[in-house]
């Protein structure tokens, strides 16, 4: 299965500049792997030394916050789109 991810800006260095990239799996879990097989060093920066997601990444599955859903858990499907969306704070 396919899945289009989003890449946000800071992130685009390790993707070759590329806002978008196209990556299977089952689940937001097994792309996250399939970003790291594709582009090493992604993966640390969406989670933490644990392998859970960073608190101030947030990904979407389809516009839904994947933390309603299932997690790391949450299934896809081909044709989905994640975005990957880190959270941005300021004063």
């Amino acid at each position: 299965m396919a899945v289009i991810v989003r890449i946000p800006t800071p992130l685009r260095r390790l993707t070759k500049n590329l806002a978008e990239v196209e990556v299977g799996g089952d689940n937001i879990e097994s792309v996250i792997e399939n970003l790291e097989e594709n582009y090493t060093g992604i993966k640390e920066r969406i989670c933490d030394e644990e392998g859970n997601i960073r608190r101030f990444v947030n990904i979407y599955l389809n516009d839904e916050d994947i933390r309603f859903l299932d997690g790391k858990a949450t299934a896809v499907k081909d044709g989905d789109e994640i975005s990957v969306i880190p959270a941005i704070a300021g004063g």
